[in-house]
């Protein structure tokens, strides 16, 4: 009768874990792109990719069949949760949230399934949706699963899965207006800078649709806005009152965050603003600025 020894029952357990590492790393920018897209938080996705690893560890994964279907489910169903919890630690936030910019630049990958559901425009209008709504959307949108598949994600049936996605599709369309390409975005925001730093009123607003609003994520910050500034007027004389000091001794620096251009603006080599924008053929839709410390630590590399 034979025996397996101690060493080479050590030797399976490290090969088991070594294979479990390897399938997790290699489905890792999949699971982030899911928990990102779900949460519109780098550190509360990372915390989801946490929880999902230690399960993952726990899990008897002989029988795993589909390990990247397995780990995209947990994935999900965590980040329901999660979602769940962050929208009620938003009640505190202070001034405007907004989603936290990650550097499409630096890590292209994150966009290479459809981009359209990572950019700012859709993650905020994504916050009006349902948690179950907002995965049944990530996961036909972001990454073109079939409905049978996504019914099995969130327990439900093919039906209730179509309708959860046609649901989300109907919220989003109902605000949702035709982008201008990004070239037009680029030369807009450039435009913006120009005026923003000369504060001329009058250029500015001639930048804008006529429903323009400007919205800062500062948390508290000094000099972050508390309350969006709506219309384009009030939004351009908005923009010239702080023009006398807001980009003294700023250095400016072009990046792609969530696959659109974006600005950053650096004091002693450290991004204390980043700045991007949405535009339709009307001019500039929306500014949307981040100054909170803690979401600028991702675009740092600009």
């Amino acid at each position: 009768m034979s025996t397996v020894s101690d060493d080479e029952s050590v030797d399976v357990d490290r090969g088991d874990i070594a294979e479990a590492v390897r399938v997790f790393e290699e489905s890792r920018r999949r699971l982030f792109g899911i928990a990102y897209r779900m949460l519109g938080s780098v550190a509360d996705a990372e915390d989801v990719l946490q929880d999902v690893w230690i399960r993952w560890q726990g899990t008897d994964r002989s029988g795993i069949r589909e390990p990247l279907a397995f780990l995209t489910t947990v994935t999900t169903r965590v980040s329901i949760n999660a979602l769940q919890s962050a929208h009620t630690r938003r009640e505190t936030y202070i001034g405007p949230w907004l989603p936290e910019p990650v550097n499409t630049e630096d890590d292209p990958l994150l966009g290479a399934e459809r981009g359209e559901a990572l950019q700012f425009a859709i993650l905020i209008l994504l916050e009006k949706l349902t948690p179950n709504e907002r995965a049944a959307y990530v996961l036909r949108e972001a990454l073109d699963y079939e409905y049978d598949r996504i019914a099995e994600i969130l327990q439900a049936t093919p039906a209730s899965a179509r309708q959860l996605v046609s649901r989300a599709r109907k919220h989003l369309a109902s605000e949702k207006r035709v982008t201008a390409p990004e070239p037009d975005q680029r030369r807009l925001l450039e435009a913006f800078l120009a005026a923003a730093q000369r504060g001329e009123a009058s250029d500015l607003e001639a930048l804008f649709a006529a429903d323009a609003g400007s919205w800062t994520d500062g948390n508290g910050v000094k000099l972050a806005a508390r309350i969006p500034v709506l219309g384009a007027s009030r939004v351009a004389k908005f923009v010239a009152a702080f023009s006398s000091h807001f980009w003294i001794g700023k250095e400016i620096g072009w990046t792609r965050v969530n696959d659109q251009p974006a600005v950053t603006l650096s004091e002693n080599g450290r991004v204390t603003t980043m700045l991007t924008l949405t535009a339709s053929a009307d001019g500039i839709t929306r500014l949307l600025w981040v100054m909170s410390p803690d979401k600028l630590a991702h675009v740092e590399a600009a």
